[in-house]
C-alpha cells in the first residue's frame, strides 16, 4: 500500500508505532488497505456537505478515506484509548475537519452530534455492538431521522439478515425493521484477508437510506411483535404471539394463525403492531 495516497504513513506502520494490536474484546478488525477504505467512503455518496459519524475508527483507516474523499467534517467515536494518539495525527493532517470523541458508542447521543447538519453514518462497526447500534438507529422516535444514510460494515450473515425478504431463512426482526424504515442493499463484500486480524467470515458493506414515509406503526409495538414472532420462528403465529393476544390479535387483522413469522410481509407486521 502506498502512503502517498493521503500523505500520511501506511497504517501498518501506525499500528506498529502505537502498539495497536486489535482487541477481540472490543470486536476490532482493522481494515488497512486505503483502496478498500476508499471504496467504503465512495459507497456513502457525496460527503462534501455532510457531517460523517464514524464508530470504532481504530487506527483511522476509514477515517482517512472519509477525509480524503471530501467529508466536510468527521466525528469519530472511539472507546479504545490506545487509538487516540494515532487519530490525533490524522486530525493534525486535516485541521478542523476531524473531531474524536473518546467514549462508548452505546452511551452516545448521536442526534445531538448531528445537530441540524446533514449527517451520514459510515462505519466499520465493531462486531460485538454492530447489530445493537443498527437497531437503535432504525428505531429512533423521530422520523425522518437525524441521518441521511448509513453505510455500515457487518459480517455477511448479518448483512443478509438486514436486506432479507419474506419467505427466506435470513428474514427476521432485523429485516422487518430495516425494510420498514429504510431501503437497504448490500453494496459489496470484503474478504477476510482485507482485515487485520482476518475474521473467519466474509464482511459486507450495507447502504441504508431512510424512507420518507414508512408504513405507520409504533416503534415499540412493532419491536415487541417481531421479537415474539421470530423468537419462536418455527412455531405457528397463534402460538408464538400467544403472550400478545394470539388468535384474538391475529383475527383482528385477518391473519391466519397457522402461518409462521417468516411468511409475513412488513405490511402485515405493521398492521399487527397497530392492532396490538
Amino acid at each position: 500500500m502506498n502512503a502517498s495516497i493521503d500523505g500520511l504513513p501506511p497504517l501498518r506502520d501506525v499500528i506498529e508505532r502505537h502498539g495497536l494490536a486489535a482487541k477481540k474484546s472490543l470486536g476490532q478488525n482493522f481494515l488497512l488497505d486505503l483502496n478498500l477504505t476508499g471504496k467504503v467512503a465512495r459507497a456513502a455518496g457525496d460527503l462534501s456537505h455532510s457531517t460523517v459519524i464514524e464508530v470504532g475508527p481504530g487506527p483511522g483507516g476509514l477515517t482517512r478515506a472519509l477525509l480524503l474523499h471530501g467529508a466536510r467534517r468527521v466525528v469519530a467515536i472511539e472507546r479504545d484509548e490506545r487509538c487516540l494518539a494515532a487519530l490525533a495525527e490524522v486530525s493534525d493532517h486535516y485541521p478542523g475537519r476531524l473531531e474524536v470523541i473518546a467514549g462508548d458508542a452505546l452511551k452516545t447521543d448521536f442526534a445531538a452530534i448531528a445537530g441540524n447538519e446533514p449527517t451520514k453514518i459510515v462505519a466499520n462497526l465493531p462486531y460485538n455492538i454492530g447489530t445493537e447500534l443498527l437497531v437503535r438507529w432504525l428505531t429512533v422516535r423521530d422520523w425522518p431521522p437525524f441521518y441521511q444514510s448509513m453505510t455500515l460494515m457487518f459480517q455477511r450473515e448479518v448483512a443478509q439478515r438486514i436486506v432479507a425478504l419474506p419467505h427466506s431463512d435470513a428474514y427476521g426482526r432485523l429485516g422487518v425493521l430495516a425494510g420498514w424504515r429504510t431501503e437497504a442493499r448490500i453494496a459489496f463484500d470484503l474478504p477476510p484477508q482485507a482485515f487485520v486480524p482476518p475474521p473467519k467470515v466474509t464482511s459486507s458493506v450495507v447502504h441504508l437510506v431512510p424512507r420518507a414515509t414508512p408504513l405507520p406503526a409504533d416503534v415499540g409495538k412493532l419491536g415487541r411483535v417481531t421479537e415474539a414472532a421470530f423468537g419462536q420462528r418455527r412455531k405457528m403465529l397463534r402460538q408464538s404471539l400467544k403472550s400478545l393476544g394470539g388468535e384474538d390479535l391475529l383475527g383482528r387483522v385477518g391473519i391466519d394463525g397457522t402461518r409462521r413469522a417468516e411468511t409475513l410481509s412488513i405490511e402485515e407486521f405493521a398492521s399487527l403492531a397497530a392492532a396490538f
